[in-house]
């Protein structure tokens, strides 16, 4: 008995070593440069302002995308004339897209885009939780031209993760959106 009591005493003693400090659980930290812009020319009936940091791809029928290879997103955009009778089906397919990743969304809020002296209308669209696309938006003139855009990245969504990449993109957006001209 003595014995086991010995050996009892050796192991409990031996096993006491410093406290164990308990560390917070790392957290990624990304951070992008301060944007600088410059004006597109895209030979399409629009021109904008983009981000340095995004490439430009004109595709056929002014299918424009400005990839972001640093944050693995791209902005894509599509331009449609507007005629007569497509701009009420043009915008009802716009907010369609929006609200068909309800599902996956935590919330959606809505910013409209109001310049008369530039003639430029629309609704930007913030994306809230692990849905496919983050922002998306439109714009038009109401008369001739109408932009949607959207932005996807590469990977499966996982808002958390690309939260710092959302948020520096979507002030990208709102610029493309403030700065966008329509070429007559």
């Amino acid at each position: 008995m003595r014995t086991l009591f010995l050996v009892f005493m050796v192991i409990f003693f031996a096993s006491c070593e410093d406290e164990v400090t308990v560390k917070p659980s790392a957290k990624l930290r990304l951070e992008y440069p301060v944007p600088t812009y410059t004006l597109t020319n895209s030979n399409c009936p629009f021109n904008f302002e983009k981000n340095e940091l995004g490439t430009l791809a004109i595709k056929r029928n002014c299918a424009v995308n400005v990839e972001y290879p640093r944050m693995n997103a791209t902005l894509y955009l599509t331009y449609i004339p507007v005629d007569d009778r497509n701009l009420d089906s043009l915008l009802v397919d716009a907010q369609k897209l929006t609200y068909d990743h309800n599902v996956k969304a935590q919330a959606i809020f809505e910013q409209p885009r109001v310049d008369s002296l530039n003639q430029v209308y629309g609704m930007f669209y913030a994306i809230d939780g692990n849905a496919a696309t983050q922002s998306q938006f439109y714009v038009t003139d109401s008369i001739r031209h109408f932009v949607q855009g959207s932005l996807y990245f590469n990977a499966k969504p996982n808002y958390d993760s690309i939260y710092p990449a959302v948020m520096y993109l979507r002030n990208d957006i709102r610029h493309i959106m403030e700065t966008i001209e329509w070429v007559e």
